[in-house]
């Protein structure tokens, strides 16, 4: 979807849009008789759960009605489906919203929240792509011409955050992390952590 009007007011409407579609279908029950939201969403970024097909269908439709009346419309080539039968994925469950047909993930992977999600259904990957993202960047940060210190503060403020993201949202092995770890310590110690530290603690020390 796409909207010109202020951020506040389009995620307020979209609230309220939501909201009267929630009636459309019951909460998805787990087995452990715990139950998900049936809708969850960050700005424009809708993530529909139900426990039947048909309810499914009944939620896109109403959503599908409530997003015409508020002239806007769902874009199906950026959206993606998901239908699980007895612990497998179904290929053959496909669903339409705006009357074309949504794309699985077994033919294209979609990030939603944050996640990104693909037909495996595992985090294998990620861990993978979290190491190479993680050399990627302190690749960036050392060709970047930056003294040592402020490459430090390059990874502290910019690239940890990036990397801590994907390791709570993912589950990623622990030998993975440590390569993760190992990498980072070894460029603090190329970059003279120890003596940038201590050289900022003498100037506080100075100061106070």
């Amino acid at each position: 979807m796409g909207c010109t009007i202020s951020p506040i007011l389009f995620v307020m409407a979209m609230e309220v849009t939501l909201k009267a579609a929630e009636g459309s279908a019951g909460p998805a029950n787990l087995d452990s008789g715990c139950s998900m939201p049936l809708l969850k969403a960050f700005m424009d970024d809708t993530t529909i759960i139900c426990s039947k097909e048909d309810e499914t269908r009944r939620m896109l439709t109403r959503l599908d009605d409530l997003m015409s009346w508020c002239r806007m419309e769902f874009k199906p080539k950026k959206s993606r489906s998901l239908s699980i039968r007895r612990g497998k994925v179904d290929e053959a469950t496909t669903f339409t919203v705006v009357e074309q047909q949504i794309p699985t993930v077994s033919q294209e992977s979609v990030k939603s929240l944050g996640r990104w999600y693909d037909s495996s259904m595992k985090d294998t990957r990620r861990g993978a792509e979290t190491l190479e993202l993680a050399s990627e960047s302190f690749l960036a940060i050392n060709n970047c011409g930056f003294q040592d210190k402020f490459k430090i503060w390059c990874l502290q403020f910019m690239l940890i955050p990036k990397l801590l993201w994907p390791l709570s949202v993912y589950d990623i092995c622990s030998s993975t992390v440590e390569a993760i770890e190992a990498k980072i310590n070894k460029q603090e110690n190329g970059w003279g952590f120890l003596r940038v530290f201590q050289t900022w603690q003498c100037t506080a020390e100075k100061q106070s």
